[in-house]
């Protein structure tokens, strides 16, 4: 997984790209989230064009994620889930956990 940042309107975006699939991935998330969070900023939106897929501890990472953010006042939303991660959300019910949308202008509009 590659970890991309940049900020759209004072909402920080994570632009993942690639396989998240656990292990270092999880360590590279977390460390950036609680970077954000040391600088201030807990209104994060990952956005998942880039995302090729994504297996159960991926998932775990994302949950992992939402939680520190809203632990700290703050929030994870995800932009542009691709069919195949969709699915997997859908079937874990955790669709009913995070806010998803269709495209990051839609995401960062949300905060």
């Amino acid at each position: 997984m590659t970890l991309k940042e940049k900020e759209v309107s004072g909402i920080v975006v994570l632009e993942l790209s690639g396989k998240i699939m656990g292990g270092p991935d999880a360590t590279s998330l977390n460390e950036k989230l609680h970077e954000l969070i040391d600088n201030g900023k807990t209104k994060v939106v990952a956005d998942l064009a880039k995302v090729s897929w994504m297996n159960s501890s991926g998932l775990g990472i994302l949950i992992g994620g939402l939680t520190t953010m809203r632990n700290n006042e703050g929030d994870l939303k995800l932009a542009n889930v691709t069919d195949r991660i969709q699915s997997l959300l859908i079937i874990t019910k955790l669709i009913t956990v995070f806010e998803t949308f269709d495209s990051l202008d839609k995401a960062v509009e949300s905060f």
